[in-house]
């Protein structure tokens, strides 16, 4: 009997939870999509909520307000920045913060230079610099960039190997398409590359450098939005050494 009340009372506490939490999501009048009012990931060993502000009347009045700037450097980005790649918005970042982060699986790179990773960042993401995969494979930051991403140097690979490989590879096989004479990819994480928005070259060239080094194609993804389209919609930014919300 005290068993069968003790599991009733958890019961009824998991439920007034589930209530509470359920009101306080239904509280917020913007959302971030129609079924997610907001979510929570780990950046710097705390936990960030990310939502949208909640001001209907807010508006930008920093640097991500202006419209124009000179082209070059600061020209539109295609679509598709490599093929292979995908291209996501805000609605798969959500998706992708709540399955591949916190199991290990994927990374948001932040690939803006420190500069402009010091004025705010959205939370979740590792800034490494674009500058640190467009070096020259031998390059000890660009050897280090790899490794964070999940790729692991090989050691000296026999010309009967590699020839298997390349075999395999085009037949699709053993997924040998993940390795190169220097690198094994297969366990590399799935990674989501972003910078300053449409008009930053910053994460293409990062991402362009990565696949210069073998690291495959559809284990990467570009937000074009970057930290235009996340002001503009009002979501959380966080200051890099505090993860502080702003």
């Amino acid at each position: 009997m005290k068993q069968f009340i003790t599991r009733i009372s958890a019961i009824a506490l998991l439920a007034s939870a589930g209530l509470l939490l359920h009101s306080n999501a239904a509280a917020l009048d913007v959302k971030l999509t129609d079924y997610l009012a907001y979510l929570e990931v780990e950046h710097n060993g705390e936990q960030v909520r990310i939502q949208r502000i909640q001001d209907t009347g807010n508006v930008l009045n920093d640097g991500f307000a202006k419209t124009s700037r000179k082209c070059p450097p600061f020209c539109i980005q295609p679509m598709k920045v490599a093929p292979g790649v995908g291209t996501v918005g805000e609605a798969e970042i959500f998706r992708f913060m709540e399955r591949e982060l916190p199991d290990g699986s994927g990374m948001i790179v932040d690939a803006r230079t420190p500069s402009w990773y010091k004025k705010g960042t959205i939370p979740g993401s590792v800034n490494i610099p674009f500058t640190e995969f467009v070096g020259a494979a031998d390059a000890p930051e660009t050897i280090k960039a790899l490794e964070k991403l999940g790729g692991v140097q090989r050691g000296e690979v026999s010309w009967i190997t590699r020839s298997f490989e390349k075999l395999m590879a085009a037949l699709g096989l053993f997924g040998a398409d993940q390795k190169t004479e220097s690198w094994d990819f297969s366990d590399a994480r799935e990674v989501v590359f972003w910078c300053n928005g449409p008009w930053c070259g910053q994460s293409p060239r990062a991402i362009n450098g990565l696949l210069s080094h073998g690291f495959p194609p559809e284990k990467v993804y570009y937000y074009r939005g970057g930290m235009q389209m996340w002001k503009v919609l009002g979501l959380t930014v966080v200051m890099p050494e505090s993860a502080e919300a702003v």
